[in-house]
């Protein structure tokens, strides 16, 4: 992978699934189909930008999807909740092998232009607002701490 040059090719992939799809959208980012135990990933034009390394925020991954053929916008528009986004990157020669990943996020927030769609990843969100420790320790429901 750190070689300075490789006849490999590695091929990013998404998979988008949401209950109400009657199949999880299958998109790679490459001039032809990509075929996996899990499906065919069809080409796809998309782009990935990574969050920074930060102390002071929840990380969130920014998605941009090609919009000139209206496919994808059309099942995403139609979705209620968040869809489940999982990313992965693997090799030309063995595309059933991740190299990369998975990575699963949930589609948070998402808008459309004429060109792209761009979309906010990010973990649930309830995982970071929960208390800790989530139970609360009080005389009514734990009595012998408070002798």
């Amino acid at each position: 992978m750190m070689a300075q040059n490789s006849a490999e090719v590695f091929i990013p992939l998404l998979r988008i699934e949401h209950p109400d799809l009657d199949a999880p959208q299958l998109l790679a980012y490459n001039s032809e189909a990509v075929v996996r135990t899990d499906g065919t990933y069809r080409p796809y034009n998309f782009k990935i930008n990574l969050p920074r390394q930060s102390d002071e925020e929840v990380p969130e991954v920014t998605l941009t999807v090609d919009n000139t053929d209206l496919e994808v916008n059309d099942k995403i528009r139609t979705l209620v909740g968040e869809p489940s986004v999982t990313f992965m990157v693997v090799l030309a020669s063995s595309p059933d092998v991740e190299e990369a990943g998975p990575f699963a996020m949930k589609l948070a927030s998402a808008q459309a232009t004429a060109e792209t769609i761009t979309g906010t990843l990010g973990q649930e969100q309830d995982v970071f607002s929960q208390m800790v420790p989530a139970q609360q320790f009080m005389p009514s429901n734990s009595p012998g701490l408070f002798l």
